[in-house]
């Protein structure tokens, strides 16, 4: 008799578990609150002063520690998330965010607040770790969707922080525009904690690569510190070359430290990739236009030249920036649904013309207050829109592994272009001014939005390297 062995049936790799609504509303609660976290000191800042005693420079640091926080913790969080489980980097980054917050409730003076905000800055390396969570749990074909919501959420929080800071340093103190948020973090992450399944690690017998994360996050401080710097003004062209040569020598040493790594911080075949490297210069371009509007059009609101601006108030100012702001959530909640249905690609390209299109119309258009108020609203709905593309793209692109530093660099991306794009429109209006009255000129404001429609027409070189389309 003859035995015939059947071949052993390939192994099938593990389905993702599927996790509930009340997990991702949980997951979307945590980003509401840190997003409101986030964003409640600037509308707080002269209260702020007045009661610690400081002046501006003093109080300018609060936000700007938050900001080199973040960039030195996301892309380490990222890829200790990807190493260890994004649940559990989650949780210890949570501890870390709630400590800062319960300190900065707490804090007396400025200096024990700087240490509350250094602690706080954590949070930005939640949204990879989220996106690693999404990626790994939720429904094949929906990561799209769910990325989007959770960016939506984010930003939703900001929103909320620029709304709540003032009544409740009014009502109450100034001390609970960072209680209150960090209530709802313990409570958010005591929720994901028991709803979300745990995430298997990926590398965890595999050495850290100290010196990759050292040097990354050196020159990660170095880039915000000089950006910071030169947006301060005043600085000389000497100084701004050394700033260039220093971030230029980190950055160098540290791509020597990986290519030798046996298991580096950042692959840097990843981001030699076509969709990486894309992905990375469509953030800046996206992150610079848009601070470049929130500086432009607040500006022309606020002046009253000769036949041209209006002459408000800040109030109204903050009630007529405000449909931007819920333009640019809703993108985010549409916008996974976009990618899933288009593929990234379409969705860049069809974004970078609209923007390009819409800056040229502004900078023709801009006597009234409704031009200003739609220009504004449509590009912050556009931006919205490529940027879930650009993170759905990258989280999805990438190899699962490889999720949560991807996704947090192009974060900590988004944020440099940010400071760059607000420190470009600072520098047009101001090479702009009218010696006699000292206001911008209207052609500072024709030439800003001039050159950020150059920026998103030239993004359009760069949209066809992104993949066409997505998987989940």
């Amino acid at each position: 008799m003859t035995i015939v062995l059947e071949p052993p049936a390939p192994a099938e790799r593990p389905a993702p578990a599927r996790i509930g609504k009340p997990a991702i509303g949980a997951l979307g609660t945590l980003a509401l609150a840190l997003g409101t976290l986030q964003t409640v000191v600037d509308p707080a800042r002269p209260l702020l002063e007045r009661e610690l005693g400081v002046d501006s420079a003093a109080a300018a640091l609060i936000a700007s520690t938050l900001l080199i926080t973040g960039a030195i913790v996301a892309p380490i969080a990222g890829k200790l998330g990807d190493r260890y489980g994004g649940k559990r980097v989650l949780l210890v980054l949570m501890a870390l965010v709630s400590a800062g917050g319960l300190l900065s409730s707490l804090a007396p003076n400025l200096p024990v607040l700087l240490i509350g905000q250094t602690l706080q800055g954590a949070m930005v390396g939640a949204l990879p770790l989220s996106f690693i969570l999404v990626r790994k749990n939720f429904p094949t074909g929906q990561t799209q969707v769910a990325i989007g919501v959770v960016s939506a959420l984010f930003t939703a929080g900001g929103i909320v922080g620029t709304l709540v800071a003032g009544p409740l340093a009014e009502g109450l103190s100034w001390h609970w525009i960072f209680a209150a948020p960090t209530i709802v973090i313990v409570a958010a992450t005591a929720v994901v904690l028991r709803l979300m399944p745990n995430d298997p690690p990926s590398e965890e017998g595999t050495r850290i690569d100290w010196p990759g994360v050292a040097l990354l996050s050196a020159t990660l401080v170095a880039l915000m510190l000089g950006l910071l710097v030169v947006t301060g003004g005043g600085v000389s062209p000497l100084a701004v070359g050394a700033i260039v040569l220093v971030v230029a020598a980190l950055a160098a040493a540290w791509v020597a430290v990986e290519r030798r790594a046996i298991s580096p911080m950042v692959e840097l075949r990843m981001l030699a990739a076509p969709a990486m490297w894309s992905a990375a210069v469509l953030t800046v371009a996206v992150a610079a236009i848009s601070a470049m509007l929130q500086t432009f059009v607040p500006k022309l609101f606020q002046v009253s030249g000769e036949g041209y601006g209006l002459g408000l108030d800040t109030t109204d100012i903050g009630l007529f920036m405000m449909p931007a702001s819920i333009a640019g959530v809703l993108a985010g909640s549409v916008g996974g649904l976009a990618v899933q249905r288009y593929g990234a690609r379409a969705v860049a390209t069809t974004g970078a013309v609209a923007t390009a299109g819409i800056l040229l119309t502004v900078a023709a258009l801009h006597d009234t207050v409704w031009q200003l108020v739609v220009a504004r609203a449509l590009a912050a709905f556009v931006g919205g829109l490529i940027t879930t593309a650009l993170l759905a793209s990258t989280a999805t692109s990438v190899a699962q592994k490889d999720t949560g530093i991807a996704t947090s660099l192009l974060v900590v991306i988004r944020l440099i272009g940010a400071v760059a794009g607000g420190q470009a429109a600072g520098s047009i209006l101001d090479a702009g001014n009218d010696p006699t009255t000292g206001v911008p000129a209207e052609s500072a404001f024709v030439t800003g939005f001039l050159v950020a429609a150059l920026v998103a027409a030239l993004s359009l070189l760069v949209v066809r390297h992104l993949k066409k389309e997505v998987r989940s």
